[in-house]
């Protein structure tokens, strides 16, 4: 079983040609590792400094984004399961990498998060940057962890349209999961 286990994982892992993947709870030291392992795979496939720049930059907003709302979860009575749910993965397409996440969320927070998603997909470069000049200007609201900005930059990034689904898992959470082509 096991040997099939992972034969099955490696054939699936070549066939969405991933890269790296992590799942788990993510914590700063497993985001600066994966991070670092990412940087350096690209360095010596030669990839030219603004992609990478761009790949890493896309990696770093997706996991604070699950760290994050990890955080606003700890009261939750699904707090253990949204902070071990976290899942990202880097892989390749002919001529592109792409970044995708996932995590569980409450479902109370789902029409907030596609909502601002949905907002942000229609946009272009121009008007990303503008919202982007407008939201960091802003001030923060008590407690914030950031200006909220994360979601902009990675529709700033991205080379292809954003994709993200919300799945109801039940009457309380449902997976999120988002994929960005750099």
């Amino acid at each position: 079983m096991l040997k099939n286990m992972l034969l099955d994982l490696q054939n699936n892992l070549r066939a969405y040609r991933v890269l790296i993947s992590f799942s788990g709870r993510f914590s700063q030291g497993i985001i600066e590792e994966l991070g670092d392992a990412i940087r350096k795979y690209m360095e010596v496939e030669d990839k030219p400094r603004n992609s990478i720049y761009n790949v890493f930059a896309v990696f770093v907003e997706q996991t604070h984004n699950i760290k994050n709302y990890v955080a606003e979860q700890e009261c939750s009575p699904y707090y253990e399961q949204i902070a071990n749910s976290g899942i990202i993965t880097i892989g390749k397409t002919d001529n592109r990498y792409y970044v995708c996440s996932g995590n569980l969320i409450q479902h109370k927070d789902a029409g907030i998060l596609s909502s601002r998603i949905d907002k942000l997909i229609d946009l272009d470069k121009n008007e990303l940057k503008k919202l982007y000049k407008e939201e960091i200007k802003k001030d923060l609201p008590p407690g914030s962890k950031g200006a909220g900005v994360g979601l902009i930059d990675i529709a700033r990034k991205t080379s292809q349209r954003i994709e993200y689904s919300i799945l109801k898992l039940d009457d309380n959470l449902s997976f999120f999961s988002i994929k960005v082509q750099v």
